[in-house]
């Protein structure tokens, strides 16, 4: 199989978005707005226990609706692909089972947020890593930057609102280490990307301030999925599409912020071929460990059989992009 660039379609998503339905400010029209003009395809929207929305094409974006099934305190699951909403009043557990039972599939939402952040922001984990999702959050830029987000003084906060991508450092140690050690024993933990866009509004001033608008979040972090064949026109085709690929792990998790544009990473045959159009370090992990490390544009590796890789990709030292696992 000889493979080009021109062959691929790339197409780019956000998951993780609120709306007016739950705890965000925007409607539908002004979120697929701000997805066009941030050069999207597709948006999937997880409200808070909340399923209202209507799916469909609004300004040319696929609009897909899933659920953040959100206890108070803790262990929030992304649920996709779901026919009704789940209410989380019987524990995480059943609500994994819950989302199963109804033919979907979820995600561990932001399961390690620190509890030594310097603000008044609670931090919402997964408490009971016994319970197995479908697939773990394992990059949410929003829980990143309140991770880091100093509000001791007026100069910290003012650094973390103006300058926010450079407090943004990528996903937890210890998410990573529990989506690799899950994948030691389960055949397909599935991993994603999401910015958890809320476009909150703070209207103490004399004019009001959103934080964080829908569009800069799309400009964060993606998922996207090369495509070997060009995407269905019709809604139903597409919002299939999207969640198949996702339930295969087709998906790759990119920072937009850090470096905007989308690499192709690809199988031809039993290589792995990464291209990147830029330098960067590219680790390539098994098991939990690098065993292969360079700071180059374009690789070819060779897989072994009954072997499952993941990549990492750092731009100047910064985290850039993640696949999910590949095998032969």
């Amino acid at each position: 199989m000889n493979t080009t660039a021109s062959q691929f379609h790339i197409f780019p998503g956000a998951v993780h978005i609120h709306t007016t339905f739950s705890d965000g400010t925007g409607n539908i029209d002004q979120i697929t707005k701000a997805a066009k003009k941030a050069g999207l395809k597709w948006v999937i929207i997880t409200d808070h226990n909340n399923t209202d929305i209507e799916e469909g094409f609004y300004n040319g974006i696929c609009v897909i609706k899933g659920e953040e099934i959100s206890p108070e305190a803790s262990d929030h699951y992304i649920a996709l692909d779901i026919k009704n909403t789940i209410i989380p009043d019987k524990g995480i557990k059943n609500s994994v089972h819950e989302v199963r039972n109804q033919g979907g599939f979820g995600y561990a939402a932001h399961p390690d947020e620190s509890d030594t952040r310097k603000n008044n922001a609670s931090p919402i984990c997964w408490t009971d890593k016994s319970v197995i999702p479908d697939g773990i959050e394992i990059w949410n830029w929003f829980s990143d930057w309140a991770d880091n987000y100093d509000s001791s003084n007026i100069f910290k906060i003012a650094y973390a609102y103006f300058f926010k991508h450079k407090i943004i450092k990528g996903p937890h140690t210890e998410t990573l280490k529990w989506w690799d050690d899950l994948s030691k024993v389960y055949p397909c933990i599935l991993a994603i990307g999401g910015v958890d866009a809320h476009a909150l509004k703070i209207s103490k001033y004399l004019i009001p301030v959103t934080i964080f608008p829908y569009k800069d979040m799309f400009n964060t972090i993606v998922n996207y999925f090369i495509l070997e064949e060009s995407v269905p026109e019709s809604f139903e085709e597409q919002k299939n599409l999207i969640l198949n690929l996702l339930k295969r792990g087709k998906n790759i998790i990119i920072n937009r912020a850090v470096k905007n544009i989308y690499p192709l990473i690809y199988k031809n045959d039993n290589y792995l071929t990464v291209k990147l159009f830029c330098r960067a370090e590219i680790r390539i992990i098994h098991n939990g460990d690098i065993i292969f490390q360079k700071r180059t544009d374009n690789l070819s590796y060779e897989l072994e059989p009954d072997k499952k890789y993941r990549i990492e990709i750092y731009l100047n030292n910064t985290s850039w992009l993640y696949t999910n696992f590949i095998s032969l």
